[in-house]
């Protein structure tokens, strides 16, 4: 028996999820995603080649935003996952004190200097080994420090009285030298090949140098050895190399039937700016019978301009005088991504790292399927 061929209409219908006024349809999935009974989906290359695109919409060094189209809801959330948990990044782990005469308790002072952002050579970063801990029971089962695996910082500041102070001067920063401890305090001592690869702008410094660690005066010292490790957001938030990593499906406007006038502005209204244009109804649509447009002519009509702005409030929804006249749905297969670096990692190249940790694990995957069928 030949396979179904689905027409046109029922694959432009399989690929929206309906949005409702008060519920959502289309959801459910099938058994084996894009896949339905009595049709052929045996999987191509090329199919896939042609189906899948990656569309960048905002680059900047701390924010990307880029849409994935043509995958599945899996894979577009395994990428999500692996970028919040699975990109291994650098972070402070150990926090060794010599001196701290602050107000601030020795472990609130150790956990707040862990989650200040790291950034350095990615090469570098990319090229250190991981560190295991030692276990509980035995003390010395863990890795030995090393310049292949732990990073060196220091934090050693003072605070003092400044001569220059004007009288009556009531400026704590001004009052004082060292006040303020800044993460831009944290000094970056490399050793062995670390001084090859942490050199210049690519030296382990904190990305904001500008972050407040602790306030001191005059008589109050830190001194703190802080060793950096590699590690991976399933761990601790700290080696998490995003703020957020977010997706949302591509809505999509459908206008069914004519919206004139006054309708047609209040209709606008009902979406963020730039979502919904106003034209005027041309000479052709007035003359055309059956279009919804006859006689009105230079009046204006509400059409689709940018439906990536949409942010789906189903505002229209509410109002009589478009009921029938506008489907609100999402495309099921398009995702439109938001990712924010910490720092460590600029945002584009943030993607790239978490198809290389996919690959790996897929590798990996394959690699034990075959050791089970020998």
């Amino acid at each position: 028996m030949a396979p179904l061929i689905p027409s046109q209409e029922e694959l432009d219908r399989r690929r929206l999820v309906g949005i409702n006024a008060e519920t959502v349809t289309n959801i459910p999935s099938t058994d084996f995603p894009g896949h339905w009974p009595g049709e052929s989906h045996e999987w191509s290359l090329e199919k896939f080649k042609r189906d899948f695109n990656i569309e960048f919409h905002r680059n900047e060094r701390f924010e990307a935003t880029f849409s994935l189209i043509g995958v599945d809801a899996a894979i577009a959330n395994a990428f999500r996952r692996i970028l919040m948990a699975e990109v291994p990044t650098l972070a402070i782990e150990f926090v060794f004190v010599h001196n701290n005469t602050s107000v601030i308790q020795d472990e609130v002072l150790a956990s707040r200097l862990g989650l200040i952002p790291l950034k350095g050579s990615v090469e570098g970063i990319n090229r250190m080994r991981w560190f295991k801990k030692p276990a509980e029971d035995d003390p010395d089962s863990g890795s030995t420090p090393s310049d292949y695996n732990t990073i060196v910082l220091r934090l050693d500041i003072e605070c003092t009285e400044n001569p220059d102070a004007e009288r009556g001067e009531t400026d704590p920063r001004k009052l004082y030298r060292n006040a303020h401890v800044y993460a831009k305090d944290i000094t970056f001592h490399p050793v062995g090949r670390q001084e090859e690869y942490f050199v210049g702008d690519d030296a382990i410094q904190p990305v904001n140098p500008d972050i407040l660690v602790a306030k001191l005066r005059p008589g109050q010292k830190i001194d703190m050895e802080l060793h950096c490790i590699k590690g991976i957001g399933a761990d601790h938030a700290k080696f998490s190399p995003v703020a957020t990593a977010t997706y949302r499906l591509l809505p999509d406007i459908k206008i069914t039937k004519p919206i004139i006038g006054e309708d047609a502005k209040k209709f606008a209204k009902c979406f963020p700016r730039g979502v919904i244009g106003l034209e005027p109804v041309t000479q052709e649509e007035a003359a055309q019978k059956g279009s919804g447009y006859e006689n009105q002519a230079g009046e204006v009509k509400a059409v689709v301009r940018d439906p990536f702005k949409d942010t789906v409030s189903r505002e229209c929804l509410r109002h009589e005088e478009f009921q029938d006249k506008v489907k609100l749905g999402r495309v099921r297969d398009h995702f439109v991504f938001n990712v924010e670096s910490t720092g460590q990692f600029d945002s584009d190249v943030l993607f790239l790292e978490s198809v290389k940790v996919l690959k790996l694990k897929c590798a990996r995957w394959k690699r034990n399927l075959s050791d089970l069928m020998r």
